[in-house]
């Protein structure tokens, strides 16, 4: 009986040519409006040349140059530290968790973890955290997600220094774009007193989704910025349909969208199976779980995603920490359920968005999620940019934790790949 139902689920080829009806009708306004803003920056060559010459790092430091030219020593003394070799090996930090047995025990290299660390939003954490990663013997995050206004950062010269810097260490990065909820995009929400109103859309509505594309395609042509968030279906539509015609944009999905179970995973990956390219590439490459899902969801969900061709393309982002307030009842660790699932599921990211629970509640400013909306210039007024900066060092200091235990359990992780060799 099984098999008989399955059969009933069978897609006639004549559907795909419905979707494919609607994509080629050149008076589909659709897709006409978007290819009218992809055009403003000339052809998907044209684009993906521009964001090669933009992520140079000799026009990074330009950049650099010309918004905030006190952090090119910091970045100098960044690739010193680099080409000294001054951050401690892969060998060296698993004698210090294992001491003399780690030469003896065979690591499952098949699964690294990548280690990733959220939010990072200023570059003066980044060389903080590099100086202190130095002293202690502590290993630099393998990714760094931000969420920070885009326009403040690009003011300050956060932006291209952070870009540059991501290119010394051997990481990747993830921007958050300003075209999101918290831009006013929805007019009928407000703060938590209209939070329900989130629950239909976090605020893209309309032609913000087009917006998001002008914003996306102007900082990948400016500053080489590849990687961004997606928080909106509509959205994520976009990104497929972008790297379809050619512009090389990569996004990660975010916490906030909810996939949640294993047929919203497919739902999702069968959009990134439709628009992938001819060899096999999407631009979803970060598929970031609710934090209510469990290790038997990434199981099942990596089985198709194996069976489509996206284990090596698309990465489970996994919350093994959060912030202590203002997004998950606490205490909040998933750390036992990584070491649980890391030996037999690949390409997950430990993504470390707070200090553990038991650091977090012991400070007198935890971490907080809506820290990341502030204004620099408010939070350096109000008496906070320490409180935060300790926050951060304290992600740093999870995601070094994660990385001790999955060494004790014989697994391996990615760090930041030109530092920790």
């Amino acid at each position: 009986m099984l098999n008989d139902l399955r059969s009933r689920l069978l897609i006639p080829p004549d559907r795909l040519e419905a979707i494919n009806s609607v994509l080629l009708d050149p008076e589909t306004r659709l897709i006409n409006d978007f290819l009218t803003v992809v055009a403003k920056y000339g052809t998907p060559e044209e684009i993906n040349q521009q964001a090669d010459d933009a992520r140079q790092m000799p026009a990074l430091l330009e950049k650099v140059k010309a918004a905030h030219p006190e952090y090119l020593e910091d970045l100098d003394w960044l690739e010193q530290q680099r080409k000294q070799q001054a951050f401690i090996t892969i060998a060296d930090y698993r004698q210090k968790v294992l001491g003399e047995k780690a030469a003896q025990i065979k690591f499952n290299e098949d699964c690294p973890v990548t280690l990733e660390v959220s939010a990072t939003q200023y570059f003066p954490w980044i060389i903080l955290a590099a100086k202190r990663a130095i002293k202690q013997g502590k290993l630099m995050p393998g990714r760094y997600i931000k969420v920070r206004k885009m326009k403040e950062q690009e003011a300050d010269g956060d932006l291209p220094a952070i870009a540059a810097a991501m290119q010394i260490i051997g990481a990747s990065y993830v921007e958050t774009l300003d075209t999101k909820g918290t831009d006013g995009s929805n007019i009928h929400l407000g703060g938590p007193e209209t939070i329900t109103g989130y629950f239909g859309g976090v605020g893209q509505p309309n032609d913000h989704a087009l917006k998001w594309l002008d914003e996306y395609l102007y900082y990948y042509t400016t500053y080489g910025v590849q990687q961004v968030l997606n928080i909106n279906s509509g959205t994520v539509l976009i990104g497929y349909l972008l790297h379809r015609i050619g512009v090389d944009i990569e996004f990660k999905i975010s916490v906030f969208l909810g996939n949640d179970n294993p047929y919203a995973a497919f739902w999702t990956l069968i959009g990134a199976k439709l628009f992938s390219r001819d060899d096999g590439t999407s631009p979803l490459i970060g598929f970031n779980w609710s934090n209510s899902i469990n290790n038997e969801t990434m199981e099942i969900t990596a089985q198709f995603r194996a069976d489509l061709g996206f284990e090596d393309i698309v990465r489970f982002e996994h919350h093994i920490t959060e912030t202590y307030k203002s997004i998950v009842i606490q205490p909040y660790d998933r750390l036992e359920e990584l070491i649980e699932i890391a030996d037999h599921v690949p390409n997950i990211s430990a993504k470390h968005e707070g200090a553990g629970p038991e650091i977090d509640s012991t400070r007198s400013y935890p971490s907080d999620i809506l820290d990341y909306f502030r204004d620099k210039d408010e939070i350096i007024a109000s008496g906070d940019w320490d409180n935060l900066t300790l926050n951060y060092l304290d992600k740093i200091d999870a995601t070094n934790k994660t990385a001790w235990a999955l060494t004790e359990n014989g697994l391996s992780f990615i760090a930041a790949t030109n530092l920790h060799l």
